[in-house]
C-alpha cells in the first residue's frame, strides 16, 4: 500500500490518494484498519507521516521524516526513512563507492535530509549542501554536525567545483523546463552525476551531464536499493525473482 498525493500512480500497488490537508484524517482511518500491517509513504507526505507516527526508528529519528510505516502489536505505528540508505545501497550496487568521496548535494528537503544523514553515516570525506533557501541548508548542516562530528559539512553555492559526486536531491527535473538546481558545467570533468528523481529515469540534468562526458546514476536505483530494507522493516522476505 502506498499513501500518495492525489495524482496518478503507475505501479503495481494499492494506492491510497490523500491530499496534504486530509493526511491527519486519513491517518486516523488507517489506524482503524486492524489488518493493515504497514504502508509506504510518498512525497509530499513524508514529513507529515513522521509527525503522525507514534515512534520513529534510528533513521527516522534523525530527521523526523518517514517513508515506511509498520503497525506494532499494540496497534501503534512506527516509521523509518529509507531513502538515504536506499540511495547509498543503490550507488554501491552500481559500483559507485561513497566512502572517502567529496560529495556535493543540491537540496535539503525530505530527500536531501535522508541522503545527508546516510552519506555522513557512510563515511564520505566531505559533504557540501546547497539549497535555494540557504537557511534550510544551514539548519540541516547543524543537524549533521551534531550527529556526525567527524564529517566535514559545509554550505555550498550553485558552483559544484571540487567534488567527486554531485547529486540533485530536489524536485527540479520532473518537468523538462524545470532548469537545474545547480550549475552542472562547474562540476569537475570526472564527477559522477546522481539523481533522486525516479521518473523520468534520465532527467534533463543527467542527459546534459552525459552529453558532457560524465558518468550518471539515475534515481531509480534509490528505490531498488531500499526494497530489501522495506521488506525487512515489515518483517518479510522479498520473493524470489
Amino acid at each position: 500500500m502506498i499513501i500518495s498525493p492525489p495524482v496518478a500512480i503507475d505501479a503495481a500497488c494499492v494506492a491510497i490518494q490523500i491530499s496534504r490537508d486530509d493526511l491527519a484524517a486519513g491517518w486516523a482511518g488507517l489506524k482503524s484498519i486492524r489488518n493493515l500491517d504497514g504502508f509506504i509513504v510518498t512525497a509530499p507526505h513524508k514529513a507529515g507521516a513522521g509527525q503522525l507516527c507514534d515512534a520513529l526508528d534510528r533513521e527516522g529519528s534523525y530527521s523526523g521524516i518517514a517513508n515506511t510505516v509498520r503497525r506494532e502489536r499494540d496497534g501503534s505505528f512506527t516509521g523509518t526513512l529509507l531513502d538515504g540508505r536506499g540511495f547509498v545501497a543503490g550507488m554501491k550496487s552500481a559500483g559507485h563507492e561513497v566512502r572517502g568521496r567529496r560529495v556535493y548535494m543540491a537540496g535539503s528537503g525530505g530527500a536531501g535530509t535522508a541522503l545527508a544523514f546516510a552519506l555522513a553515516d557512510s563515511g564520505v570525506q566531505s559533504l557540501t549542501i546547497h539549497n535555494r533557501t540557504a537557511s534550510r541548508a544551514e539548519a540541516l548542516i547543524k543537524q549533521i554536525q551534531a550527529t556526525f562530528s567527524e564529517c566535514e559539512v559545509r554550505l555550498g553555492t550553485r558552483n559544484a567545483t571540487g567534488h567527486d559526486i554531485v547529486i540533485n536531491a530536489t524536485a527540479l527535473g520532473l518537468k523538462p523546463d524545470d532548469g537545474f538546481s545547480f550549475e552542472p558545467e562547474t562540476a569537475d570533468p570526472a564527477a559522477l552525476f546522481a539523481e533522486v528523481i525516479m521518473k523520468p529515469e534520465y532527467t534533463p540534468l543527467l542527459l546534459a551531464a552525459r552529453a558532457r562526458g560524465h558518468q550518471v546514476h539515475s534515481g531509480v536505483h534509490m528505490l531498488d536499493g531500499q526494497l530489501e530494507m522495506m521488506m525487512g522493516f515489515f518483517g518479510l522476505s522479498r520473493p524470489a525473482a
